[in-house]
């Protein structure tokens, strides 16, 4: 137990929660990052590239507690999303009412825990 809680403490400032919406600080700031490269060595047009930004916005729509009408549009709309990378996992989303999301561990974080275990089995 005492090994989740360093991994955990490790993680804490990765993301955060802004009213009812959870960002992955980390993600969404490469993901826009790479949104603004895109547009500063002129790779893609302006229309496409406000598009993919707005996919994790999209993606918010079909949430389980929306109402039906508005999932519905949502699930088209990430149907559109599809194609320009709509099928990964959000940066940005819609938080659950029973808490944060539990981040996975980083490599870093992984190697310390093994490296605890193996000291503990040789003790």
């Amino acid at each position: 137990m005492a090994e989740q809680q360093d991994v955990s403490e490790q993680n804490l400032g990765m993301a955060s929660r802004v009213g009812p919406v959870e960002v992955d600080w980390p993600r969404t700031i490469g993901y826009y990052g790479g949104i603004g490269l895109a547009w500063a060595f002129e790779l893609l047009e302006p229309p496409l590239l406000i598009f993919i930004a707005a996919v994790p916005l999209l993606k918010m729509l079909n949430h389980p507690n929306a109402p039906k009408a508005t999932r519905f549009v949502g699930q088209i709309l990430e149907g559109a999303a599809k194609p320009v990378g709509g099928s990964a996992e959000s940066t940005i989303q819609l938080a659950d009412k029973r808490g944060p999301v539990a981040l996975q561990p980083t490599i870093l974080g992984e190697a310390r825990q093994l490296a605890r275990q193996a000291r503990k089995k040789q003790q």
